[in-house]
């Protein structure tokens, strides 16, 4: 599929390794999470568009280059937050616009509770942060909304993707890039991504139930 990314690296496949062991602790989770969106999003921004720049240097004058396009941020409420920084790290002028999904878990179906994008005002490029793409039900609404605000380009960034997910955004929307450090080949019976890492957001924020 053209639109679908599957980043391959050797630093990528360590931190992803951590990052999927049943015994790594919040904190280290968090910091690969971290790891892998930076150079995920390396990927995913090689074709931001440039304007030149001419900047003075304590010799002389140099071409520099500027982001001239409004980017936005969208993480998906909670486990996309830590995907945040890292990528706000490498473009500070990013804004940061948040999408509230859930999945029903009885349909597994993505249930939206949060979302306070301004009318008429869309970014240039967003950037939709969500760990996990397992049904593909949460980032093909994201998409949706995005669109209907008027976005002009969007790419997803997963850490891990199910091949379900993945077909799923390309099907419906096949003008959206995807861009994911793993594919992995299907879902459980409960739409967990097998072998996936379970719930990134328990595992982040040190929520799980025992």
């Amino acid at each position: 599929m053209p639109g679908v990314h599957e980043v391959v690296h050797p630093l990528i496949k360590r931190h992803l390794t951590v990052l999927r062991c049943e015994t790594t602790r919040p904190a280290e989770f968090r910091s690969s999470v971290r790891r892998l969106a930076t150079l995920l999003a390396y990927e995913a921004t090689k074709d931001l568009a440039t304007t030149v720049a001419q900047v003075q240097t304590p010799v002389a004058m140099a071409q520099g280059y500027e982001l001239p396009d409004r980017i936005g941020l969208v993480p998906i409420l909670r486990a996309g937050l830590g995907m945040v920084d890292p990528v706000l790290d490498l473009i500070p002028s990013a804004e940061v616009w948040h999408l509230g999904l859930y999945r029903d878990e009885a349909t597994a179906q993505p249930v939206r509770y949060y979302d306070k994008l301004p009318p008429g005002q869309p970014v240039d490029t967003a950037l939709v942060l969500d760990p996990m793409l397992a049904t593909g039900g949460s980032a093909v609404a994201a998409l949706q909304t995005l669109y209907d605000w008027g976005v002009g380009r969007a790419k997803v960034l997963s850490l891990i993707a199910s091949q379900e997910g993945v077909d799923a955004v390309a099907s419906q929307f096949p003008q959206a890039q995807v861009f994911v450090c793993k594919v992995d080949a299907e879902l459980n019976d409960q739409k967990f991504i097998v072998p996936g890492l379970g719930d990134a957001g328990d595992r982040s924020f040190n929520t799980i139930v025992r």
